[in-house]
């Protein structure tokens, strides 16, 4: 089974609402010949509804950074699924480093938030990845097995879910996993999913890389077996450097 590969931006806290529109715009004109990979854009909550006119009659999809798990309620400063819905949303990030590790997501959560994007009929983008610490000490097949297990804990099945591996300490420092590094990761991702769902449908399974994802090391990455494509940070504010890596991935799936 050959699976469309993904292109994901995650704007972070960057870009107001106006500058959303703009930047989705130019970056469309530049994607008009990407036909076989599915690219989405994860503007911040204030940009979503303004990169979701710029879409309009375009196949790229658009996917929010963040959500909370209840529906509504005294929840300060949450979104809710219904929220993004009624906007457009597709995607919707769950586990992001910078949650786990900033704002202290805990598995759990995580959880919550995997459940409730799936019961929402929405795709999750779960991210999972280990801190240097954690590379150093060896740790890092149990940290990914731990938050796969935690995370994916109650889901019936792995359909409709993409995995994100984004090693922490690759993430906005300029460092890249080596393509052994990180095709030691994919592997254990892949494996530890078979684990807990059984072999059905572990092959279309798409594992995205992130961490310090460029023009110059994408054509590396991608090269690598088990990774399906890239949620990318830093490289996806700047519209040539994103359609760049966009046409690389796009280019290796023709060739395959």
């Amino acid at each position: 089974m050959r699976i469309h590969p993904i292109i994901a931006g995650n704007w972070k806290m960057n870009f107001t609402p106006s500058e959303s529109e703009v930047f989705v715009g130019k970056c469309r004109n530049m994607l008009l010949d990407i036909e076989r990979s599915q690219v989405i854009f994860c503007p911040p909550f204030t940009g979503l509804e303004r990169a979701k006119n710029a879409l309009q009659g375009s196949t790229h999809g658009l996917g929010a950074q963040n959500c909370h798990w209840e529906s509504k309620g005294a929840y300060t400063g949450e979104i809710s699924l219904e929220m993004l819905i009624d906007i457009g949303v597709q995607y919707v990030i769950a586990g992001h480093s910078e949650r786990r590790h900033i704002f202290n997501e805990s598995d759990s959560w995580i959880n919550r938030k995997v459940k409730a994007i799936l019961n929402a009929d929405l795709t999750p983008i779960l991210c999972i990845g280990e801190t240097l610490e954690e590379r150093n000490s060896g740790k890092t097949e149990q940290v990914i097995q731990t938050q796969l297990n935690q995370g994916l804990n109650g889901v019936p099945d792995i359909s409709g879910i993409i995995i994100a591996y984004e090693p922490v300490w690759a993430i906005g420092t300029g460092v890249t996993a080596t393509p052994g590094q990180a095709g030691e990761a994919h592997a254990i991702i892949r494996q530890t999913i078979r684990s807990i769902f059984g072999a059905d449908n572990v092959d279309a399974l798409r594992i995205l890389y992130g961490g310090s994802v460029k023009p110059d090391n994408a054509e590396a990455l991608i090269e690598i077996p088990g990774v399906d494509g890239f949620l990318i940070g830093g490289a996806s504010l700047k519209a040539e450097d994103f359609s760049d890596i966009a046409h690389i991935v796009e280019h290796k799936y023709l060739r395959n």
